[in-house]
């Protein structure tokens, strides 16, 4: 499927339009620990609502310009009890991802739709012979960025058993000293991608290499708290929690308890963390977030979050949520 939209520049802050200051969409009702984003705990970690209308597994993986069947097939799941499943890819290799998934795949799910830009890349499978319409697709580009990849974001909004969904997997500046970058990239990934026309939508959900850090703490008692299984001290120094703190990103939004160890920086083939020359600060770069649009007659609950420790081909560990939508008033 061809990809749409628009080319924009992401080069940086100097590339980037002079967007005003307006936090990514808005409160939600529920009041929320963060003052942008409400942090749920999973329930029934690993299991889907037999009484949900529609069940999403939700997976990011920044691939490191690698890829192996066993490591998609980890990333998929044995478990099919879902009924989409939404994968966004970052520093995709240009091996045909694509078929590889669809045959991990099989024989339950088979590919729906993709947006692809570069090694930023989005797939959404469902269970074969449905008759969902996968209605656009759009992405937004960028240019440099971490060994030569280029940064940016792709889009795919559908209407699944009537219910209109936007999913964007995107990859953001590195670096822990770019926050403020970070930030406007989002905001002008959200201009760029989100309808303009205000169509409603019913489900929001930002997947992908973000790349915000831990603030202000050094290597050796991040990985030591990390290595006591105290990792959820550091929850306090995550950037993205303390800029939506702010109110200066994803207003509104939900995200499940960062319970999970940091996603990012390990050696490749291992789950040990790095130990090259750089010695990376480990930090949850990987993550997911969503946003309900009206919470007065959708529910959405939170079965599990947490990053797939048994993929092993890349610096970065996978991320998964699942997630179940029910009409209230059905």
């Amino acid at each position: 499927m061809p990809t749409m939209g628009n080319k924009n520049s992401m080069c940086g802050l100097k590339r980037f339009p002079n967007y005003k200051k307006s936090p990514i969409g808005s409160f939600a009702k529920n009041s929320s620990s963060h003052d942008g984003i409400k942090t749920i705990e999973a329930v029934n970690s690993c299991s889907f609502s037999r009484k949900a209308d529609l069940c999403i597994r939700i997976i990011t993986w920044n691939m490191n310009g690698n890829v192996s069947y066993e490591d998609l097939v980890e990333l998929v799941g044995k478990e099919r009890k879902f009924d989409l499943l939404v994968v966004g890819l970052q520093e995709a290799p240009k091996a045909n991802v694509d078929q590889l998934l669809q045959t991990a795949s099989s024989p339950t799910h088979e590919l729906l739709g993709k947006a692809k830009l570069q090694s930023v890349q989005l797939y959404l499978f469902g269970p074969k012979n449905s008759h969902t319409l996968v209605k656009e697709r759009y992405s937004v580009g960028g240019c440099g960025g971490l060994i030569g990849r280029k940064k940016g974001a792709v889009a795919i909004r559908i209407n699944y058993d009537d219910i209109k969904m936007v999913f964007i997997s995107c990859h953001l500046s590195a670096h822990a000293k770019k926050v403020d970058q970070r930030n406007t990239e989002l905001r002008h990934i959200a201009n760029s991608l989100l309808p303009r026309d205000k169509r409603k939508r019913d489900l929001t959900v930002w997947l992908g290499d973000l790349n915000y850090r831990i603030q202000d703490v050094s290597n050796h008692p991040v990985r030591s708290l990390i290595q006591n299984h105290l990792q959820s001290v550091l929850v306090s120094k995550d950037q993205l929690l303390q800029e939506a703190e702010r109110g200066e990103i994803f207003k509104g939004y939900s995200e499940g308890t960062l319970g999970f160890k940091p996603t990012y920086k390990y050696n490749v083939g291992s789950s040990d963390y790095d130990t090259s020359h750089k010695i990376r600060v480990p930090a949850w770069t990987d993550r997911i977030l969503f946003k309900i649009q009206d919470t007065d007659n959708i529910q959405a609950t939170l079965h599990s979050y947490d990053s797939i420790d048994q993929v092993y081909g890349s610096d970065h560990k996978p991320v998964k949520a699942d997630l179940c939508l029910k009409w209230v008033n059905s």
